[in-house]
């Protein structure tokens, strides 16, 4: 099976910079889900906060937000985030994830 990103030709930047801190293609995140807007959580804020995580990607939306794409440390299928597959990636603001040392 083969999938084809149909955003791939867009100019995905291979950093970024939010309030100070430069994030790039393949640092280690940890997840703060939640930060941007306090006690909003959801049950997969709830169950992904604290994990680690991989910048898998720095993708811009429709409204011209910027958001990383991660691949969790601990998904055994993490071969298909890292091949863009959907529910292998998610997505946080800069301000959900803390960088890793």
């Amino acid at each position: 099976m083969t999938y084809d990103d149909p955003w791939a030709a867009l100019n995905q930047p291979e950093t970024m910079e939010s309030g100070g801190t430069v994030f790039k293609l393949g640092d280690r995140v940890r997840l703060r889900p939640g930060r941007a807007s306090t006690n909003h959580a959801d049950i997969l804020d709830l169950e992904l906060a604290g994990k680690t995580a991989v910048i898998e990607a720095i993708e811009n939306s429709y409204d011209d937000e910027v958001y990383l794409a991660v691949v969790l440390d601990d998904d055994p299928g993490k071969d298909l985030g890292f091949a863009r597959m959907i529910g292998h990636r998610f997505f946080f603001s800069p301000r959900e994830v803390e960088l890793m040392p």
